[in-house]
């Protein structure tokens, strides 16, 4: 649910090569699923539903890779945001500040380029900062944005200390990034496991039908086993989905 609330702003950032990646990724499994279950042309349309469903889970994997890419950039902006605060210049004057500093490090078309982009844009027709912060959280939506803007605010409203508040808040982005490597580290072997797990059926059934033709012919072309193969088709798309939630850990 979170990441479809986040979907708008990381859909922007996926290039039109990853879209035909995707698509063709998804089209080669949707007929490989159609030779390998039915051996009927006719069944590739039939089976859009599971074109759609191989085309979410390519889309959703990448969207999830540009949330997780967008987390370590803005933990790099806020900490030059914190250290540019340190040196004497005032809050306007550290996000420009920030903006040159994140240049060296990332590419234009990288998401924190664009943003603070548009911030320092702002700032420089005189935009309110607790405008400027509220329509990034919201362009973003992404919960360390939406926090650190909270924090932001308050503080400014307040007349807090800026900067040990934003080196706070970026202490805990960077706790939390860490904390997020550490599982994905523990769970890269895990995924490459279910992914290897998932191409099985497809392989057995491929050596199957090469090895033993007569056999595997009785399911092809005949009501009962078309219904024996939709049934293990079903199955190993159920099988998939459930692998896919229990490896899926959000922080």
């Amino acid at each position: 649910m979170r990441l479809r609330t986040e979907a708008s702003c990381w859909q922007q950032d996926i290039k039109p090569e990853e879209y035909v990646q995707g698509i063709l990724k998804s089209t080669v499994i949707t007929v490989l699923t159609a030779w390998l279950y039915y051996r009927s042309a006719i069944a590739v349309p039939l089976l859009a539903p599971v074109w759609i469903w191989q085309y979410r889970i390519w889309k959703k994997e990448c969207l999830r890779r540009k949330s997780s890419s967008f987390q370590l950039q803005f933990k790099d902006a806020i900490q030059s945001l914190s250290s540019a605060l340190s040196t004497g210049y005032s809050v306007e004057n550290a996000w420009k500040e920030a903006e040159k500093e994140l240049k060296l490090l990332y590419r234009e078309n990288d998401r924190i380029r664009k943003e603070l982009h548009i911030i320092v844009s702002q700032i420089r027709v005189n935009v309110p900062m607790e405008q400027i912060m509220e329509e990034f959280a919201e362009r973003v939506r992404q919960e360390d944005v939406r926090n650190f803007t909270a924090v932001f605010a308050a503080a400014k409203k307040s007349g807090g200390d800026m900067v040990a508040i934003i080196r706070n808040t970026a202490g805990q982005i960077g706790d939390k990034v860490e904390v997020k490597r550490e599982i994905d580290t523990i769970l890269a072997s895990r995924e490459y496991e279910f992914k290897v797990m998932s191409a099985v059926p497809y392989v057995i059934i491929g050596y199957m039908s090469l090895s033993f033709p007569e056999f595997m012919q009785n399911l092809y072309g005949n009501v009962l086993g078309t219904g024996v193969m939709t049934v293990c088709l079903a199955a190993y798309i159920g099988a998939c989905c459930l692998g896919q939630k229990i490896i899926r850990i959000e922080v």
